[in-house]
């Protein structure tokens, strides 16, 4: 085959490999790829995106990290059941499913674990490089999807199995994507790491569910000077999730990002808290109610309520295959450090960039210029790739006044 027929494939390491999103990922793209449905939910399938340079869909090569022994497979299966993948998909794409699950290795620290931190993170980094090896890849994008953890102890703590893995993607010169609330690169060892690898990242806490809603109402409260007195929520979440965040310490980790929300776009921070239950009976799926209580003109009170049910892994999976491709393909064209441009996906994200979700959507379409404008070479000079391209349309409304609108289980976005 010439050289000219040949597309270079790029890597996918999910950490929490086996969990309800690793698995509605995998089986996905792949059924994306082959035709069974659209891209129903993937921003990079959409028109602003075209000629940007993304990987392909069918170039994606999954692989990773889990400590369940769960096959794929069998992962699958219990999502049909569960209502998340439809019927036949996922026996449509075993052979598929059956690939990532070889590309899978143990995770870790887990009970009775001997080995030291430097030992985990040089282990974790070999699989990485012995994946991107073996399957003869360009590069690789290491995107955490585990269950949420509790936050570290403080310095002198252990350091916990998020920035285990994190740092192990940078040795392996991997960019990284913390779709979590847990520390990943935030903890400041990593931070420091991250500085200086000269390799793009991004996070943290994906935005699928109740604060996607914030992001979008909380601008529209200040653009109309309305005053927003309270803002209380309740999630209602099964599987892994409410399992993970029945633990205070994962949910304050979870609701830091919520908070972050409300405080950018509102410029102040309302009464009212969010409160997360477990009801395991809902399995994959979440309710997140919101009461607003809020002033009107002459004091006029009035309140907003929104429900929102969804299913968070098919809410998750897409953006996740948003994020891999461009990670990777700012990784090939040489852009380094945070991307604070990929805060349209993120509650709590890393970089400079605004909390309003139309803004975001315009800086992920800068970028998306960028990305284009580099052209199809592997190591264009980053100072080049500034401000090119015309605005897109959204961007242009902005001056008018109007506005914008457990490992393997999941990691949590409610």
């Amino acid at each position: 085959m010439s050289a000219s027929l040949t597309r270079p494939r790029v890597g996918v390491w999910l950490i929490g490999a086996r969990g309800s999103v690793a698995t509605t990922v995998v089986t996905g793209c792949a059924a994306v790829t082959a035709g069974l449905h659209p891209p129903t939910g993937m921003v990079t399938e959409t028109s602003p995106f075209t000629d940007s340079g993304l990987p392909a869909l069918s170039d994606l090569v999954f692989g990773g990290h889990d400590t369940v022994d769960c096959p794929l497979p069998k992962r699958a299966e219990t999502l049909t059941a569960g209502g998340v993948i439809p019927p036949g998909v996922a026996a449509a794409v075993s052979a598929e499913l059956a690939a990532a699950d070889r590309e899978i290795r143990p995770g870790g620290p887990t009970p009775g674990d001997t080995r030291s931190q430097t030992e985990l993170i040089t282990a974790f980094a070999d699989d990485i490089r012995d994946f991107v090896r073996r399957n003869a890849l360009e590069r690789a994008v290491v995107v955490n999807v585990a269950s949420t953890e509790p936050a570290s102890q403080g310095p002198d703590a252990p350091l916990p199995a998020s920035t285990l893995y994190a740092l192990a993607a940078l040795r392996a010169g991997c960019p990284y994507v913390n779709f979590t609330p847990s520390e990943g690169l935030h903890h400041p060892v990593a931070a420091r790491e991250a500085e200086h690898s000269g390799l793009p990242y991004a996070g943290r806490d994906g935005k699928t569910g109740q604060t996607l809603l914030r992001a979008v109402l909380g601008p529209m409260f200040a653009q109309r000077a309305l005053t927003v007195r309270a803002w209380s929520g309740t999630n209602l979440l099964g599987g892994g999730d409410g399992a993970a965040l029945a633990d205070p310490a994962a949910a304050a980790a979870k609701n830091a990002g919520k908070e972050r929300v409300l405080a950018d776009t509102l410029g102040t921070v309302p009464e009212g808290e969010v409160h997360i239950d477990d009801v395991p009976a809902l399995g994959d799926w979440k309710t997140a109610w919101d009461h607003i209580a809020f002033d009107g003109f002459l004091g006029t009170r009035m309140v907003l309520q929104t429900i929102w049910q969804g299913c968070d892994s098919a809410l998750a999976a897409p953006l996740v295959l948003d994020l891999a491709r461009l990670t990777a393909r700012a990784h090939q064209v040489g852009v380094s450090g945070p991307l604070g441009e990929l805060g349209f996906y993120f509650k709590d994200p890393v970089g400079d960039g605004p909390a309003s979700l139309g803004e975001q959507y315009v800086a992920l379409g800068r970028l998306a210029q960028r990305l284009r404008a580099a052209g199809p070479g592997t190591a264009a000079d980053a100072d080049a790739l500034a401000g090119a391209g015309p605005a897109w349309p959204e961007e242009r409304t902005q001056d008018d006044g109007t506005g914008t609108e457990d490992e393997g289980s999941q990691g949590t976005r409610a």
